[in-house]
């Protein structure tokens, strides 16, 4: 049985995390999986989006506490086998964001610590009612300091400090408030609702996606004097494609673009 399942649907990828006995946790083959898997997705360009499940009760629960506390055996006390999880683990997360491919967390259950932080990394995310989030390591005695990086970044920062310091959970209605997930929907129909978000996207010019989020990215990070500046060489260079071309004739025509 694969630890991380992927079936594709047209253009869409499916990836589904594979470990329901530990809640989709990410062990350290959860973290190698999701990479290969996601380096290989890079370079596919009949792939255009990217879906992202758990199996099972759960999303996932963030890292495997049992593989954490084995590494705890070592004569640092862990110090580097924890240092290279965590890299492992921040390598996943920036390859989502670099991926050409917009990634879409299909979220139940519940998603905490590093699975609040993995819903936080995707681009956008779908939660099925119900489901529960939270950055919930301090009740442990561990800080989620590398999880707080994705998530104060879709969510205002004092909400996200509460999160981090009470280590209380947050329901779906209230992820979808603070910029968490996108939508919030029926448990019965997430997958369905996933795919139709998913297809949207797909059926747009894959190329125009790839620019977009890869200049989302990079102009977020800047002064808006500069991200402007850098936006607007960013749409010169997609207005000189011919499949934008395409695109735009289509539209002044009234008929459906030519991109296949």
């Amino acid at each position: 049985m694969a630890i991380l399942e992927m079936t594709q649907r047209g253009r869409v990828t499916h990836l589904r995390m594979n470990a329901p006995e530990r809640l989709n946790a990410l062990s350290d083959e959860m973290l190698a999986a999701l990479r290969e898997e996601l380096d290989r997705i890079a370079g596919d360009e009949s792939c255009r989006v990217v879906t992202l499940s758990g199996a099972g009760k759960a999303f996932c629960a963030g890292h495997d506490l049992r593989q954490m506390t084995d590494k705890r055996q070592a004569e640092d006390g862990g110090a580097a086998a924890f240092g290279a999880l965590f890299d492992r683990c921040t390598e996943v997360m920036a390859r989502i964001r670099t991926l050409p491919q917009p990634v879409i967390a299909q979220v139940h259950g519940i998603a905490t610590a590093a699975g609040c932080q993995l819903v936080a990394t995707c681009d956008m995310a779908v939660a099925a009612e119900g489901t529960r989030f939270g950055v919930n390591g301090v009740n442990i005695g561990l800080f989620c300091s590398t999880p707080m990086v994705a998530l104060s970044r879709n969510a205002p920062r004092k909400q996200v400090f509460e999160m981090l310091t009470t280590g209380d959970f947050i329901e779906a209605d209230r992820a979808l408030d603070l910029g968490l997930v996108n939508r919030v929907v029926p448990a019965e129909s997430l997958a369905e609702e996933t795919a139709a978000l998913a297809d949207q996207v797909a059926a747009k010019l894959g190329a125009a996606v790839r620019i977009g989020k890869r200049a989302f990215y990079d102009q977020i990070q800047m002064p808006v004097e500069e991200a402007y500046r850098f936006t607007g060489e960013v749409m010169v260079q997609n207005m000189l494609r011919a499949d934008t071309e395409e695109g735009i004739a289509a539209f002044l025509e009234k008929r459906p673009p030519d991109w296949d």
